[in-house]
């Protein structure tokens, strides 16, 4: 007896396999829905001998039903973009949401390239303000060891100094808009486009099921096929019309912390960069301390601090 509980288990475990297999051919063959649809009523049951194996029995039901279902979805979508770009199918369109969608993207990618160009520009100023240091030194050592000369290196010491001290200053506000657009850029931004995919994913589901039900128009009455249809075009048109909702929104909140994250970003961009290059040290530190920046010392010791 114990060695007929045991095999049982075994050859329905095996009978899945076999099942699974034959439907992934049928549907490499293009007969994808059809295959899905003839196995659907095929799965393996548990047996009533092996009361100890029934998990395994219910897991592979469970994973053929989650195979059905993905196959009949998957082909369904596909189907349905290939009719799209075929022209043999509509497709729901919400203009004035889809423009928004557009416009977001176009932005994001405007963004990125701001972002790409001050990344750029804080690390060449980096080099820039690195070389001032080590120049600052060069100038303070030769006026130790040239006495003749040694009121022009100081002076010019001096001057390194001041401007590596503006310099550090600056890089500071630099990195500190280069985070914040950051963020907004592949990060907020990003949020919302994600369930913008997932809109775009439902719309076809939506698109796809409601043109299984209007082909069924001409069908009796009585067809079962039909309740089946309605009840999947009700709930895919439901998940379809909850997430452009959301889409909405997400756009419209995202909208208003676009303008003002950037609007902050771009004042201190602007009052940082004027006050370095017009030399007004005491504007560039009153800037850091409007925007609370803290200014980042040197990642080695710096010859200023002795």
């Amino acid at each position: 007896m114990m060695s007929n509980s045991a095999s049982s288990p075994a050859l329905a475990a095996k009978a899945a396999d076999q099942e699974l297999n034959s439907i992934l051919s049928e549907m490499n063959q293009g007969h994808a829905e059809a295959a899905l649809r003839s196995h659907a009523t095929s799965l393996p049951t548990t047996p009533t001998g092996a009361p100890k194996n029934g998990d395994l029995f219910r897991n592979s039901a469970s994973k053929m039903e989650s195979v059905k279902n993905w196959g009949i979805s998957t082909y369904k979508c596909t189907r349905q973009l290939v009719l799209e770009k075929l022209g043999k199918s509509s497709r729901t369109v919400d203009t004035e949401l889809e423009s928004q969608i557009e416009l977001l993207r176009d932005t994001q990618r405007k963004y990125a390239n701001i972002l790409r160009l001050a990344r750029a520009l804080s690390s060449h100023f980096h080099h820039v303000v690195q070389t001032q240091h080590a120049l600052g030194e060069a100038f303070s050592e030769l006026a130790q060891k040239s006495p003749e000369l040694q009121e022009e290196f100081l002076y010019n010491s001096e001057t390194q100094r001041c401007l590596t001290k503006n310099g550090e200053a600056l890089l500071s506000a630099l990195h500190f808009f280069v985070n914040s657009v950051n963020t907004l850029c592949h990060k907020t931004i990003e949020d919302t486009l994600l369930t913008i995919s997932q809109y775009e994913a439902a719309r076809i589901e939506f698109d796809a099921y409601r043109t299984d039900l209007e082909a069924l128009g001409q069908a009796p009455r009585t067809d079962p096929r039909i309740e089946e249809a309605q009840q999947n075009f009700d709930s895919h048109k439901t998940k379809f019309e909850n997430l452009r909702a959301d889409v909405a929104v997400k756009l419209k909140f995202l909208d208003e912390n676009r303008i003002k994250v950037m609007h902050k970003q771009l004042v201190l961009f602007h009052n940082a960069i004027s006050a370095y290059f017009s030399g007004n040290q005491q504007a560039l530190e009153s800037t850091l301390k409007q925007f609370n920046i803290t200014v980042k010392p040197p990642s080695n010791p710096s010859w200023l601090e002795h």
